[in-house]
């Protein structure tokens, strides 16, 4: 095969390749510096790249994801080396469905996608949100066992508001400010037919929207395909078996609790209606079931003469008279 002469002759074991190549990243300087090395590692040999994760899961996630994958979305651009997953972009929203044709594999069981407009808790990061849906898909594979060749990271690259991305010359995304919500739901609609054409099977998990989208993109299409939204539903899921747990612990049902949620994004709204219908479940109506939920944002407690809410984060607005409430009415 024309090989002799050009590898060294020793055979490493997969344990000698996994110990080496651990060694390798333990040198390195800081927690990017290992991500790099560890993206680097799943390009080029991605049955390695498991092998050393599922050795060293305690170690290796924060590093393939949260907390050092918001650097790496920062950071997208710079340290971009080889492309994975599907960069879908709006100049392109004519020919969406020979995008999807050029994934590099066909048989696709999961695509997590995101548009970067809120990354984590770093905000609008543009084409740099790619970094969750890859390291994400990364966790599918190392904890539930999914094909990797079976997966697909997808970015929507429909603009940026980052004007750090905007005016630097290395930016990879469409450098143009974010399309508006008409043009934005349109090519979103766009996006899920042709994945519904070419991929009529497959889980579409949307990552890391905007609370103004992420709601109305999951109620739109979660009886059209197999589709939910991480932020909302799958937080919710956790933190709802966290609350069932404690609750056994205090002896008192969730109808009989308080609930009172730091954040109105999408994640604390997806959490806050999970708790209301399990409320609900144990009897209570579901007036009932949002007078024991109080939300708090960063402009404070969400009430009804407040100009700036949505419609899910209204449902849970309180009805003050800031005037007349003494200690017992503001509880």
């Amino acid at each position: 095969m024309g090989l002799l002469g050009l590898l060294p002759i020793a055979e490493k074991t997969i344990e000698q390749q996994v110990a080496h190549c651990w060694q390798e990243f333990s040198t390195r300087r800081n927690d990017l510096d290992k991500h790099i090395y560890l993206r680097a590692l799943q390009d080029r040999n991605e049955t390695l790249f498991y092998r050393v994760l599922s050795e060293h899961i305690a170690e290796a996630m924060p590093i393939i994801y949260t907390p050092t994958v918001g650097e790496a979305c920062q950071r997208f651009s710079e340290i971009y080396r080889r492309p994975r997953g599907l960069f879908v972009a709006y100049p392109d929203r004519e020919h969406l469905r020979e995008v999807l044709r050029n994934r590099p594999q066909q048989d696709i069981d999961v695509i997590v996608v995101t548009d970067g407009q809120r990354i984590l808790g770093l905000g609008d990061q543009g084409i740099g949100g790619m970094g969750i849906p890859i390291g994400k898909l990364s966790l599918y594979t190392l904890i539930g066992g999914i094909d990797p060749a079976r997966t697909l990271p997808i970015v929507l690259d429909v603009g940026t508001d980052n004007a750090q991305c905007l005016e630097d010359p290395q930016y990879l995304g469409w450098r143009h400010r974010r399309i508006g919500d008409e043009e934005y739901h349109a090519f979103v609609d766009d996006f899920v037919s042709a994945v519904r054409a070419e991929m009529p099977d497959v889980l579409l998990q949307w990552e890391d929207f905007a609370t103004a989208h992420a709601l109305p993109i999951l109620e739109k299409y979660r009886d059209q395909l197999l589709t939910f939204n991480d932020d909302i539903q799958g937080t919710a899921a956790v933190a709802l078996g966290a609350l069932y747990g404690a609750t056994k612990v205090a002896g008192r049902p969730l109808a009989e609790q308080q609930v009172v949620m730091l954040g109105a994004g999408s994640a604390g709204m997806g959490v806050l209606d999970m708790i209301s219908r399990q409320m609900q479940a144990q009897g209570l109506s579901e007036q009932n079931a949002l007078d024991r939920i109080w939300v708090v944002d960063i402009d404070g407690l969400l009430t009804a003469d407040r100009t700036d809410l949505s419609e899910n984060q209204r449902r849970y607005a309180k009805t003050v008279d800031w005037k007349l409430a003494g200690p017992a009415q503001l509880g």
